[in-house]
């Protein structure tokens, strides 16, 4: 006889009972409403306030009534760290740890499982793909810091499976505090039909102090907090700094300082011995690590950055200097927070930081299992410090003395005045107590719709209205939602221009006798004349009427439904699945190289590849592609961009060659090829977007040094930036994946794929050297957040 499937009613109080301690308040609150609540709950919590207790109990729930539940969170690694804790609460219930499961791109164990830990992408994977996963035992979804929910590039992922969830499933949403929580519910409601119970709370569990350093250098500050003992010092700290080239400057600073007690440096020393720390940055880091500093950041390979983890973790390192990268998602709390500088941005064009940065960075100070406070500190600027410092010693001299040595010294002061520089940017007080209070970050829609996953939708259905319904349902102001309507009907007239689809009706001609269209008549006044689909395009685009204009009702024109254009179906041709290919990369442009990489020889492929990868600004300079003197121009340029840049006048002769016109005193740079590939696709699409390009030589010079990773960081003196040149090549034998799928018109599929296998398998090579851990690993995980991906078992 079957066992009784317990009640809700039941299962809160199973739930509640096995708990080893009293639930916080917030806690017992949003449990009470899970196990009411018809559709589900959505808790906002700060940090730290045990949110996890709370997943748990959806989690419960499904394996005493034997049905499916998705716990997904928006990181691999936080992902893997929950499968972990949810195994070991099965188990604590009397289940078995394999009736938990985890699905992540890379990695899939007890894939049947009942429930299932899962990148969040791998859930909207499953959603689209209905006809190949079955929900209809699926009871409950978990959706952990859903406040990514305001990610730019990934915030859609959490948006399109809050769409396409059936009715029958509950949801569970855990995100930080939001300013918006009401108006988030209200819109769930309104938009997609889903009632969830709001349960918030502003409380920490370890409460913050913030304190202003108007007094102290940044050296000083650090040692007085690790004076002490374990209850009374301030360390473990983060100290965050808002560029790369700023940590290693403040870990230079503190290197010599008294932050590490002897046991320490005795415990790091023996964890230091067993790595190898001889190339690279690895001797500097090591250095600053043995005196309890360690740095974090995006320029470090991944094995130094997993090491500083480790120790910082196991209390041996007093600080870790680290970007902000390290608040959103990396579980590495610290006693103290300190702030070097509020101010982030380029070089006079400074802002201060965003709040929701700023609370994210506040949030990693205090740890729950250590401390009953954490410590907040924001330090003034050098300068200003200097003049406090300054001011403090001139007004010990009192203003009447008439003594001579006192006044010949207050003299002498006088002249050594410190002052703020002109050159300067600086920040103070009151901006920091204004980040302290501001509000939490509202959730919003972020991100437009991608051209892949517009592509795909349109593969499923070539009913434009189904998309328009969709973006007409994003959480967005209502001039935004327009906006957003308009760039729907760009990007397909953009497909039917590129010949990705035929359109329904398709888009009106212009009238050869109508002069008056705007966007031809800037066509034919710009000396740079456009390809034959961007005429086509402009066409087209000169019948879309701008929603946001005419917004005054009483200036509307009478003919504006005959001027609208509103495509109602979006056939895909043959072309359109190219565009489901490419992921690294903008797929319009994709298809681009691909129609014109076969007449280009190895180095202009490889020049045209690295381009699209965009790579850090600040890495440009050290990679710059050769002149071409020094690598002259393969038959794709000298063949197909020379001439037709030339006859659409989109380059000159000094462009495209380098020879400089002596009559001619201006120094011109001669274009790149990637430079010239992308001249000629805006010519020819102008209106694509999402298309940024940065044209360097890393995969090229390194195969030139025989793929030896280590001499090309040290000659191009990039040792401090080597892990972004690490990810750079990462994501480059994606990119050589992706491209090996298609294969250009002119060439033979086989030799095409040989010849991006061996480029691949060089860079894999040379990154394996420097760090065999990570390479594999991390471009299973890139390749484990491809939102339209069938997963291979299926």
């Amino acid at each position: 006889m079957a066992a009784t499937i317990p009640t809700r009613d039941e299962l809160a109080s199973m739930y509640l009972d096995q708990l080893p301690y009293e639930p916080y308040p917030v806690q017992e609150e949003a449990l009470l409403q899970w196990f009411m609540a018809d559709q589900g709950v959505m808790v906002c919590a700060p940090t730290g306030m045990g949110k996890t207790l709370i997943a748990e109990a959806a989690l419960f729930e499904a394996l005493h009534t034997r049905q499916v539940a998705y716990y997904t969170t928006p990181l691999i690694a936080l992902t893997e760290q929950k499968f972990q804790e949810m195994q070991d609460a099965a188990v604590r219930w009397g289940f078995e740890a394999d009736d938990i499961g985890l699905v992540t791109g890379n990695r899939r164990v007890n894939p049947n499982a009942r429930v299932l830990v899962v990148v969040a992408e791998i859930l909207l994977n499953r959603l689209l793909h209905h006809e190949a996963f079955d929900f209809t035992e699926v009871a409950a979804v978990v959706m952990d810091e859903f406040h990514n929910f305001n990610d730019f590039e990934r915030g859609i992922v959490w948006e399109l499976t809050l769409g396409l969830l059936p009715r029958h499933v509950r949801l569970l949403l855990l995100s930080a505090t939001v300013g918006n929580s009401a108006e988030f519910s209200s819109w769930l409601h309104r938009c997609h039909d889903r009632r969830l119970e709001l349960v918030q709370s502003d409380e920490r569990r370890v409460p913050l102090s913030f304190e202003w350093v108007g007094d102290q250098l940044l050296n000083e500050q650090i040692e007085i907090m690790a004076e002490g003992d374990d209850i009374s010092r301030r360390t473990p700290a983060l100290i965050f700094c808002f560029n790369r080239e700023q940590c290693w400057s403040v870990a230079e600073q503190l290197k010599g300082k008294r932050l590490a007690s002897e046991t320490q440096k005795k415990k790091l020393a023996a964890e230091v011995s067993k790595h190898d720390w001889s190339q690279g940055i690895g001797p500097k880091l090591k250095t600053v690590i043995l005196r309890g500093v360690g740095v974090h950041h995006a320029g470090l390979l991944p094995r130094y950055k997993r090491l500083v983890e480790f120790l910082f973790q196991r209390k041996l390192l007093s600080v870790t200097v680290c970007t902000e990268t390290l608040s959103a998602g990396l579980n590495l709390p610290a006693r103290s927070v300190v702030l070097t500088t509020l101010l982030k941005g380029p070089p006079q064009k400074k802002r201060i930081v965003d709040s929701s940065s700023a609370h994210q960075m506040f949030g990693r100070a205090g740890r729950p299992q250590f401390d009953d406070r954490g410590y907040v500190y924001a330090l003034a600027h050098d300068d200003d410090v200097k003049i406090l410092r300054w001011k403090e010693r001139f007004d010990t001299i009192p203003e009447n003395s008439k003594d001579p040595g006192l006044l010949k010294a207050k003299k002498a002061l006088k002249k050594k005045m410190p002052k703020r520089r002109t050159t300067e940017q600086y920040w103070n007080e009151i901006q920091f107590d204004k980040l302290i209070a501001a509000p939490p970050v509202n959730l919003a829609s972020q991100g437009p719709l991608t051209w892949r996953l517009l592509a795909y939708l349109l593969s499923l259905s070539p009913e434009v209205d189904r998309i328009r319904t969709a973006v007409g349902k994003r959480l967005l102001e209502s001039k935004q939602l327009k906006a957003a309507e308009k760039e729907l009907n760009r990007m397909l007239i953009t497909l039917w221009s590129g010949g990705f689809v035929v359109l329904d009706p398709e888009p009106p001609k212009r009238d050869p006798q109508d002069d008056s269209s705007s966007n031809l008549e800037k066509t034919q006044e710009n000396p740079k004349p456009k390809g034959t689909l961007a005429i086509l395009l402009a066409e087209a685009n000169a019948k879309l009427i701008d929603p946001t204009e005419n917004e005054d009702e009483s200036n509307e024109s009478a003919d504006l439904p005959e001027q609208q254009y509103v495509p109602v179906l979006a056939q895909p041709t043959s072309k359109l699945a190219d565009l489901l290919v490419f992921r690294s990369v903008n797929p319009i442009y994709g298809s681009f190289l691909i129609d014109h990489l076969g007449r280009a020889d190895r180095d202009e492929r490889i020049q045209a590849f690295e381009s699209v990868l965009d790579i850090s600004r600040s890495l440009v300079r050290s990679l710059r592609v050769p002149p071409p003197d020094q690598m002259p121009p393969g038959p794709l340029a000298t063949e197909l961009l020379h001439p037709e840049l030339l006859s659409r006048g989109l380059a000159t002769q000094t462009e495209l060659t380098g020879i400089q016109d002596d009559d001619n005193y201006e120094r011109v740079w001669p274009l790149t090829l990637g430079d010239k590939l992308r001249r000629y696709f805006d010519s020819e699409l102008p209106n694509v977007g999402q298309l940024r390009t940065t044209p360097v030589w890393a995969v090229g010079e390194l195969l030139r040094f025989g793929s030896d990773f280590n001499k090309l960081v040290t000659s191009r003196k990039l040792v401090k930036q080597e892990g972004i040149v690490f990810r750079h090549f990462l994501r480059f034998i994606l990119l050589m994946d992706e491209f090996a799928v298609l294969c250009p018109p002119e060439l033979n599929a086989d030799e095409w794929r040989a010849e991006l296998r061996d480029i691949a398998d060089q860079v894999a090579m040379a990154c394996r050297g420097v760090d065999p851990d990570s390479t594999d690993k991390m471009i299973a995980d890139m390749k484990s957040t491809d939102v339209i991906a069938v997963e291979p078992s299926v």
